[in-house]
C-alpha cells in the first residue's frame, strides 16, 4: 500500500513528504530524468498545502535529488559520479572503469606547442620549450563529464603521439609502453564557472558551476612528467576522500 502522510505524527509534514518521494526514487519507481507530479498534483495526492510541497521540493532540490527546469517542470536528477582523483594517483579513465562505467573519449587536440608560462612553471621547464598538448572530452556512460587539457614535456614524452588516446589511458601508456615510473602528484580543486566553449562541449549552460582540477604528476626522481587542467561538470561530479586520524607524534 502506498505511503501517505500521517497527520497525527509529530514529524513535520514536509519531512514525511520528502521520505515518501525519496522512497519512490530508491525503489526505482521514479528514475533519473522522469518528470514528477506538479505542485498542485502533489497537494492533491497527499492532502497537504502548497507550502508543505514547496518546502519538501526545495529541500530535495538542495540535496540534488531533483532538478527544476523553467517552463518544463520538475525532474529526478541524475546521480552524481563519484571520483577518487584527489585521493590517489590515478587517471580518470582507470578510476571510472574501476567503478564499472563505460568510458569514451574524443581527442580534440594532440599537438606539439611552445609551453605557455603557467605550464612551463608546473613542469619545471623553460618557457617556450616544446610540450605535447592533448585535449580530450571524456564521456561517462555516453554523457560528457569532463574536458581535460594535458601537457607533457616533449623532450621526455614525444613518443606519446604514436598512441591512440581515444582508446587508452595516458598513465597506461606512460608506464607500460614508455617505461616511466609515476610516483606521486599534487592536485588542487576549486569551483569555477563554465565559459562559452566549455559549456558547448559539456552540454551545460554558460556560467554553470563547474569543478576545476589542476594536477602535476612526478616521476620517482622528482621530475614533473605531466600537468593537466580538467573541467568537471558540477552537476554530475562528486569527489570523495577517505581520511585517517593521525596523532601529532605520527606526523612527518
Amino acid at each position: 500500500m502506498p505511503r501517505t502522510i500521517d497527520f497525527n505524527s509529530y514529524v513535520p509534514y514536509y519531512i514525511q513528504l520528502i521520505d515518501i518521494l525519496k522512497e519512490k526514487i530508491s525503489s526505482g519507481e521514479w528514475r533519473p530524468g522522469d518528470q514528477i507530479p506538479s505542485e498542485p498534483e502533489l497537494c492533491e495526492l497527499y492532502g497537504v498545502s502548497r507550502t508543505v510541497v514547496r518546502q519538501a521540493l526545495q529541500q530535495m532540490e538542495y540535496d540534488q535529488l531533483i532538478q527544476r527546469k523553467k517552463g518544463k517542470g520538475t525532474f529526478i536528477a541524475e546521480p552524481k559520479i563519484n571520483e577518487s582523483l584527489i585521493q590517489k594517483l590515478t587517471g580518470f579513465y582507470q578510476d571510472m572503469r574501476d567503478r564499472g562505467h563505460n568510458i569514451t573519449t574524443n581527442v580534440l587536440r594532440n599537438e606539439i606547442i611552445p609551453a605557455p608560462p603557467k605550464v612551463a612553471r608546473f613542469l619545471n621547464i623553460n618557457a617556450e620549450d616544446k610540450v605535447l598538448c592533448i585535449e580530450r572530452l571524456r564521456f561517462v556512460d555516453d554523457e560528457p563529464i569532463v574536458l581535460v587539457t594535458t601537457y607533457l614535456p616533449d623532450a621526455l614524452c614525444h613518443e606519446v603521439v604514436r598512441f591512440d588516446l581515444s582508446k587508452r589511458s595516458l598513465y597506461d601508456i606512460l608506464e607500460n609502453e614508455l617505461g616511466f615510473e609515476l610516483s606521486h602528484g599534487r592536485r588542487t580543486i576549486e569551483a569555477v564557472r563554465a565559459n562559452k566553449r566549455e559549456a558547448l562541449l559539456l552540454q551545460v549552460n554558460e556560467n554553470d558551476p563547474m569543478i576545476l582540477l589542476d594536477s602535476v604528476t612526478y616521476l620517482k626522481n622528482g621530475t614533473p612528467i605531466e600537468y593537466y587542467h580538467a573541467i568537471h561538470r558540477g552537476d554530475r561530479s562528486r569527489f570523495e576522500v577517505e581520511l585517517y586520524r593521525v596523532r601529532p607524534d605520527q606526523l612527518p
